[in-house]
């Protein structure tokens, strides 16, 4: 664990509250980050990165979305895009680290983009919801549609966006996960990565990024980073709550301590494990998978599918546990700007993105075991 990361954390947690009201991580908190080399970890090494193994890089966030979620949350997505990034060509990452390294990139990858054939590549246009942390970011990353149906990636620098304020919701507030808006910016070539190229496990950057990171699966990669907060900051909530209730007293169901109830025993230990299988089985896929990369080897379709399995098992995992505490816990739960009121909102608020749909990643992991082929640019 990174020690710069580990001194960060109690001030991160001090601006938990001020981060969820004013619906951004602060500056200062992304500045710190940026220092202890977060936004670095899966980063190449040709561009000052660490190119560090992916557990680490997901230990890392879980500590931090322990400390509050929401800035978890935007350190987990804008640390993997560096990831993404080095798989276009190189000229796209230079023209985004040429200058400056820590140059940030938040994303929106829904495919609406509206894209016109000009000279030299295309015209963007559109408009694109649930950018974290894009105040943040230097360029972004947005989806969009080839005439010939290829769903496609496109990278784009600030000046060529706008974002609109519009993040008020229920949870993942301090996010700061705005729309953006794209009026006829020409997108030149090499800024564009097809993602069935992602699929396919290849893209022009592993030409100058050869390690075993970059033969990863974006289906495992990415999906990680939106489960990892998610755990983390039940984990985090977990912590607070019992130590702030091995000394409470009921008021209530007879007095007495609420450390010598029995159901609040029980309850911690249903939430102890939902925890540890969540975060234990998403370890050992993100080994396995970069274990395999590391030795050249092909990655197993069967690996990949586990990967989705438990990953959006992680997230449920983590759900049942906070539901667990949030009950436990009785009126306390309701007080606005608790741990565990926000961690609550917080674990709701990203089971809800679209790397979360349980149903959907079962389905294909069934599929699999039933020697059916499964299609899906998020395995």
């Amino acid at each position: 664990m990174n020690v710069e990361v580990l001194e960060l954390l109690p001030e991160i947690a001090a601006r938990a509250g001020r981060t969820d009201e004013r619906r951004e991580v602060p500056a200062e908190t992304i500045g710190e980050l940026t220092d202890a080399g977060v936004f670095r970890m899966l980063q190449p090494k040709r561009y000052g990165g660490h190119e560090s193994a992916p557990r680490r890089f997901y230990e890392v966030i879980r500590e931090i979305a322990g400390a509050c979620g929401s800035t978890g949350w935007v350190a987990s997505v804008l640390g993997v895009h560096p990831w993404q990034l080095a798989l276009f060509p190189e000229q796209a990452q230079d023209d985004v680290w040429g200058a400056d390294p820590d140059t940030l990139l938040c994303s929106s990858y829904s495919p609406i983009g509206r894209l016109t054939p000009v000279d030299g590549g295309w015209s963007l246009s559109g408009r694109w919801s649930f950018s974290s942390g894009c105040a943040h970011a230097g360029w972004a990353l947005l989806g969009a549609i080839a005439d010939e149906g290829d769903f496609l990636t496109v990278l784009v620098p600030a000046e060529d966006f706008t974002v609109v304020d519009v993040w008020d919701t229920v949870g993942l507030r301090g996010t700061g996960s705005n729309d953006l808006v794209v009026e006829d910016a020409f997108v030149p070539r090499h800024r564009v990565l097809r993602n069935r190229e992602h699929a396919l496990l290849r893209g022009p950057g592993q030409e100058v990024n050869d390690g075993p990171l970059y033969r990863l699966p974006f289906g495992a990669v990415f999906t990680s980073a939106i489960t990892t907060p998610v755990i983390g900051a039940v984990r985090g909530c977990f912590a607070a709550y019992t130590e702030e209730m091995r000394h409470r007293v009921r008021t209530s169901l007879g007095g007495g301590r609420f450390a010598e109830d029995h159901y609040a025993q029980v309850s911690v230990a249903r939430v102890a494990s939902e925890v540890d299988a969540a975060i234990l089985q998403m370890d050992r896929n993100l080994d396995e998978l970069y274990a395999t990369a590391s030795a050249g080897l092909e990655l197993p379709k069967e690996l990949r599918l586990r990967a989705r399995r438990d990953q959006v098992l992680g997230t449920e995992r983590a759900l049942t546990a906070i539901d667990i505490l949030f009950r436990t816990a009785g009126g306390n739960s309701l007080r606005r700007g608790t741990p565990i009121e926000r961690a609550w909102r917080d674990a709701h608020a990203g089971s809800v993105h679209v790397a979360n749909d349980v149903e959907r990643a079962l389905a294909m992991y069934g599929k699999g075991v039933f020697g059916i082929p499964v299609e899906d640019n998020l395995v």
